[in-house]
């Protein structure tokens, strides 16, 4: 394939500047938002007495692009069905990444897909190899819309209780949508807390929540193996996944029993099998995906600390879940217990963690908590009446894209909410492609400076 073929590619006016793939992300990314912004701002996504400004369209659209679920008017009440599908359809579009659904434009008009193109398609995904890439991607939109289908599927018989057969097919899919992709987004004030009883809303929710943030590429994989046995073996990514994905859900779930049992804002005046389900919703829900079912202004500030260094990591490389990944906390996790133990090398089931993965997992942490420090600097000038652990929390959650709230996203100030907007996008990005695409194309270099040493620690 040549370059001719860039010109029949939906985003090739993106990068007439033979743009890398990480930069190529990032304009598709900043050219969806300037859309869902146009969009949002017009009178007809607006609800009958309700008029959102620029600003408020401008919040909305990252928001719903970078799948975060923060939002400064209500969702159910402050747009219309064009604007709710409008939101709805950029959820969509920022969970499967723009340029996978750029892909799917594309294939569904037959037209061909350049070797540039599959180049960020490689990036976007986050797999190995470029060879089979639109085999790949096909998979992932059967794995996306057969699960979505399923999830709104299995919620349509408590939305069509409260909200009627039709209103509640819409709210059915909307709450698949967005639980897969991550977004938080939801047509309720009280988030999902209405439903903290009903164990039907809490598990189908939930396991969307795990679904989405496992990654395309770990689903695939653990299909294959259940199908196939032995002749196809988890991978080594799978099984990282997998374990830390289960290690942080249990480990959050009893933090939040034991943190929270007798508080009577949250879990104090539910009976154990309450309890339980709500820690464990509340232990998932921080994996960026912004649903709650217990007032999160009511946790005690150990439980939003904990929760803060959940939504930090967030969920898994190639998954439509933010913050530094879970791949990349275990394998610092790791690496200093190795150290610790005076071992060189860090080993994971049986396999040896190549040391140039770990220098790129420390790097993705300390620019994901220089973004966030830098935000909440930010934040201390533009809102000084707000105390810093809301800002806190608030910039992390901004930053892993989850969605979480104490309930001071509607009254920061323009500023602020400036703030949080390019915290949403850079979180949605990741430190690691920010950081590519900020970098000019370089030349090797052929020379090698001397080595030497200097005294850490």
């Amino acid at each position: 394939m040549d370059d001719s073929d860039e010109t029949q590619w939906p985003f090739s006016r993106l990068r007439r500047r033979r743009s890398t793939p990480a930069q190529l992300i990032a304009l598709s990314f900043a050219a969806t938002i300037a859309l869902g912004t146009a969009l949002l701002a017009l009178p007809a996504a607006h609800a009958a007495g309700h008029q959102i400004n620029v600003l408020d369209a401008l919040f909305t659209a990252t928001s719903a692009v970078c799948v975060t679920g923060l939002v400064v008017v209500g969702t159910g009440t402050a747009f219309s069905l064009f604007g709710k599908l409008v939101i709805m359809v950029l959820i969509q579009a920022g969970g499967l990444g723009i340029l996978t659904l750029g892909t799917l434009v594309a294939l569904a008009s037959g037209r061909r897909i350049g070797f540039r193109e599959r180049l960020g398609l490689q990036a976007q995904v986050n797999i190995g190899q470029v060879g089979g890439i639109v085999k790949v991607v096909r998979r992932i939109f059967m794995v996306v819309f057969g699960v979505e289908l399923a999830g709104a599927l299995v919620l349509y018989l408590p939305f069509a209780r409260r909200e009627g057969l039709g209103r509640g097919a819409f709210y059915a899919a909307f709450h698949s949508i967005s639980a897969f992709n991550n977004a938080g987004f939801g047509f309720y004030r009280d988030s999902l807390s209405r439903f903290v009883r009903d164990p039907l809303v809490n598990v189908t929710v939930m396991l969307l929540i795990i679904l989405g943030g496992l990654g395309f590429m770990v689903i695939m994989n653990v299909a294959a193996h259940f199908r196939e046995g032995r002749r196809v073996p988890l991978t080594l990514h799978s099984k990282v996944v997998l374990t830390g994905t289960g290690l942080l859900i249990a480990l959050g779930t009893v933090v939040v029993l034991a943190f929270e049992w007798s508080n009577p804002g949250t879990l104090g005046h539910l009976a154990f099998p309450d309890k339980l389900l709500a820690s464990l919703f509340q232990s998932v829900t921080p994996r960026t995906a912004g649903f709650n079912t217990l007032d999160t202004s009511q946790l005690r500030p150990a439980t939003l600390l904990f929760t803060m260094l959940l939504m930090f990591v967030g969920g898994n490389p190639g998954s439509t879940a933010g913050g530094i990944k879970t791949v990349t906390f275990l394998v610092l996790v790791g690496s200093a217990w190795s150290v610790s133990r005076g071992h060189g090398e860090l080993t994971l089931f049986g396999r040896r963690i190549a040391s140039g993965t770990a220098v790129k997992a420390s790097a993705i942490a300390l620019l994901g908590m220089l973004l966030v420090g830098a935000a909440v600097t930010g934040l201390t000038l533009t809102d000084p009446d707000k105390n810093l652990l809301q800002l806190g929390f608030e910039s992390i959650s901004a930053f892993g894209t989850v969605g979480l709230s104490t309930g001071i996203t509607s009254s920061l100030s323009v500023g602020g909410r400036l703030i949080i907007v390019a915290l949403m996008y850079l979180g949605r990005l990741g430190p690691l492609t920010l950081a590519l695409a900020l970098m000019e194309r370089q030349p090797e270099r052929r020379i090698k400076y001397p080595e030497d040493d200097v005294v850490i620690g």
